[in-house]
This record gives C-alpha cells, structure tokens and sequence, in this order.
C-alpha cells in the first residue's frame, strides 16, 4: 500500500505553504512563530528548493547551489531562525579571478575593491569611491530606466576590464546582465560589498537540517512528496488547496513555487484581472546554469591558496550571449575544504558551475543530451587542470547537471535557476490584491535572488500575511439606532 505523506496534516490551517525554497521556508517558521498554524508542503523529498544537496557512495555531499553570501545572512539567520544557524556563517576570504585582462585574489569588500581600482586598474579613488556610493544608495523605487551598462560607463567609461571585475560574480550569483535595470545589479552588489562573501560552515545538509528541526519545534506540519495541483480561489479568496489528492482548507497561501506557475498553473488566470494576467505574461523567467561536481579522493588534498570561489574565463571580454553559450569559455569554481564540512570526513570537493540556456539542453534526444553531459564534464576538467593539476588522476566520483535537471527536481519552468527577471517582483507583490489570501514568495527579481534575497523576502510576506489574518478575525463594526 502506497505511503501517505499526508497522514498528519489536519483538515485546516492558518497558512498553507507550497515549496520549501528558504522563502517558504522562513515565512513558515516567522508565521509559526507569530502563532499561526502552518503546513508546509514540499512536492520533492528533501526540504530547501535550490538550496539543497544530494549524496553519493564514498560519503561524498554535494551542495547544490552556490556557497556565498552577504554577510546579512547573519543577521537574518539570527533574528528569524537560531543563534546556531548564524553562528556556523563564515567568511570566505580569497576571491579569485583570472582572465585574459587580468588575474587576482580579494577579500571581495568595498575597501579592497577601492584598494584594487586604484593601484591595479588605475581609476581614480574619486570614481571608485563615488561608484559604491551610487549603488549604496539604490532602492528599488528609484529610477529603471538606466542599464547596467549605462551604470558603468557613468562611471568608468571605457573600461571593460572594471566591468569584468564588478559584474562577473554577480552575474554567477544571480544572472544579472549588462542589460538589465541597474537597480537591480547595485542592490545586490552592495549587499556584498559591505563585508565581503560569507558561507555556511558544516554544508547546506545541516542548513537545512537545524531549519527543519526549528521549523518542527515551533509547531510547522512538513510534509514531502506533497505534490499541490490546485489553490481553490473561488470567490476571489483563497479556500483551500488541493494536494495528492486531498483539500485542505485554509486562509492563506504562500507560494514559494515558480511565479508563472504560481498564476498560471495553481490558481489559472480567470481568477485575475485581465490587466494583470497581461503584465503576468510579461514576465521573463532568469536563465539557469549547468554545473560538474567533482569529489577527490580521500586522501588528496587542494591547496587553499587556490581560493574558496574562483571566476575563470577565456574570453577576451565580459560579453552575456557568451556566458549563456554552449561554448563554455567562462567557469566558478566552488572548493569545498575539510573545514567547511568539519562534521563529515576530511575530504576536497570542487563544483564547477556555468550559465546556461534551457532550451540548448531540453531540445537534444536522450542520446545527445547524455553526450553533452559527458562533453561538459570532460571540457570542464580540461579547464580545472590548470589549477588542480592532474585532476583526472584524483577524482574518486564526478557527474553534471543541466537545467533539465533543474526542471526535474524543483518543477522550475525552464529550470530557471534564478527565477524571474526584475519586472516579475511587482508581479509577486500584487497577488493579494488580485485574489485575497494568496501571496508568492521566492527568486522574483534579480533583487530578490539569493539566499539571503529569497530569505528576507519570505519574512516580508509572512509579516503581511499575519496582517491579513489578523484583519479577517477581527469582527465587523455595527452600527445600532
């Protein structure tokens, strides 16, 4: 007899929330912690969307998304989750970069980019300093009609070795473009400026793990492999959900899927206004990324000088068709050191992680698909050579992923790793205004892309979703003659 993951779900809740990327995440526990009775459900059978990982035999664990973060994650995971979560967050401090323009180690902060424009590339501290000023003060009620590009060239017309430097991590981070509002790269470039690139000490299975265990403590329901099909919206409020093959009333849904999805396939557009469902459509999804991960064998060893995160390409520019192309000419490097899993065995591991188009991946047959992975993997240790040398020799167990394998185990439309471009956060927001009740969290906008981004924007939701509740229990006002 088939397993029901749904045997201790009740009837009814509070808030009932679908997909358990940290967005979901995190308005759940805020929620419970508020006193609202919360379901969690997570159609994959592992909690944290893309911040996730997956074993192999050898005790080898692989994180699935990038390490790296701003350093108010700390704060966020202080204030919203446990002393533990923040506590186990530490710097990675050598950030390198090599290209053909230039190569270099930093600490990845506002100070040691001023120190490197200045000395390195020769721009006068005046730019420099006023350049970091301008993206500290962005918000995202200011003015969009800028680009990205046009932000650069204000500032530092000419040189596109500057932009290269500037805007390749951020790129790798969320898919950020040239072309894009520049917002949105210096709302996210200042948050890691300020005090450079942190991760979580212990790997994204612990994460994770102590969220879960949190969650649980504080009253949340987790159920996986409960795979939602609908959100009942009759009336123009939300009423229930209905989730292998059973509803579940409710008062409120956060949604922490795809946002397309979300509109389009959950609720379904009749319930919209047409004004909204025609800005809906709008909506253009990020790309997505591939990416090789690599585990030496036991007893090998990476020297730490090689950097924690490493930006390498062979192209003579910071061009977006190129990072986005099947011709792979630029490549992140993750290293994974003993001390960043000090809890499992001391071991290297490396992901290599790439840019990269959905449809250059779903279109190709079974055969060629399997080819390709295998002409990634290859391409890619060719590439790590130069600075793990002899890798071949030392791996114990390598393999790759698409955003086919995205799609396939998150459901995210095109396996858009970084969900929805920027337009897609005003989108987001105005979902309670369409249908009462229903609210989205998650990657909507390159502003709120990245785990603290996803973070933070699952305690801004769960805040106006407690308002909302509170306001439909209070009792209507009479008036008596």
């Amino acid at each position: 007899m088939p397993r029901d993951f749904l045997q201790h779900a009740k009837a009814e809740y509070d808030v009932v929330v679908i997909g358990s990327g940290l967005a979901g995440l995190t308005a759940a526990n805020v929620l419970a912690r508020a006193g609202r009775s919360v379901l969690l459900l997570e159609q994959h059978y592992k909690l944290g969307g893309m911040a996730t990982w997956f074993k192999r035999p050898g005790g080898h664990i692989f994180d699935i998304s990038l390490h790296g973060f701003p350093y108010g994650m700390v704060k966020s995971c202080r204030r919203y989750w446990t002393k533990e979560i923040a506590d186990s967050i530490v710097q990675l401090k050598n950030i390198r970069f090599d290209n053909p323009m230039f190569s270099l180690t930093t600490t990845f902060n506002r100070d040691d980019f001023i120190r490197l424009l200045t000395s390195d590339f020769k721009v006068s501290p005046e730019s420099a300093s006023a350049f970091f000023d301008t993206a500290r003060g962005m918000n995202f009620y200011d003015d969009q009609s800028m680009t990205t590009r046009e932000l650069f060239d204000k500032f530092f017309p000419g040189r596109e070795d500057v932009i290269r430097l500037l805007m390749e991590p951020i790129t790798y981070a969320n898919g950020s473009t040239l072309e894009d509002p520049a917002i949105s790269y210096g709302i996210v470039f200042s948050n890691f400026m300020s005090k450079g690139v942190f991760t979580f000490e212990g790997g994204t299975d612990k994460f994770i793990g102590l969220m879960e265990q949190e969650l649980r403590k504080n009253g949340v329901d987790v159920c996986i492999r409960a795979d939602v099909t609908r959100v009942d919206c009759r009336g123009g409020r939300v009423r229930a959900v209905e989730v292998n093959g059973r509803t579940i009333r409710c008062g409120a849904v956060v949604s922490n899927a795809n946002l397309n999805a979300t509109i389009f396939g959950l609720v379904g557009e009749e319930y919209f206004d047409k004004s909204f469902v025609d800005e809906a459509r709008t909506v253009r999804l990020n790309n997505s990324s591939t990416q090789v991960y690599m585990a030496l064998k036991p007893e090998e060893r990476i020297d730490e000088s090689t950097g924690d995160l490493l930006f390498s390409s062979t192209a003579p520019l910071f061009r977006t068709e190129m990072l986005l192309s099947r011709n792979i000419t630029s490549r992140t490097y993750s290293f994974y050191y003993p001390r960043t899993r000090p809890e499992g065995r001391p071991r290297c591991l490396i992901v290599s992680s790439t840019n990269a188009n959905f449809d250059d991946w779903a279109k190709l047959s079974k055969e060629e698909y399997e080819a390709s992975k295998q002409n990634l993997i290859a391409t890619t240790l060719d590439a790590l050579d130069k600075y793990v040398p002899n890798v071949r020799e030392r791996l114990a167990h390598v393999e790759a992923s698409t955003p086919v394998t995205f799609h396939h185990y998150t459901k995210h439309i095109n396996g858009a790793s970084f969900g929805t471009k920027f337009e897609g956060l005003a989108v987001s927001r105005a979902l309670p205004q369409q249908v009462t009740g229903l609210y989205h969290a998650g990657s909507v906008g390159i502003i709120m892309s990245g785990w603290l981004g996803a973070m933070n924007y699952g305690v801004i939701v769960a805040n106006e979703v407690d308002a909302q509740l509170m306001k439909a229990a209070k009792p209507a006002l009479t008036t008596t003659t």
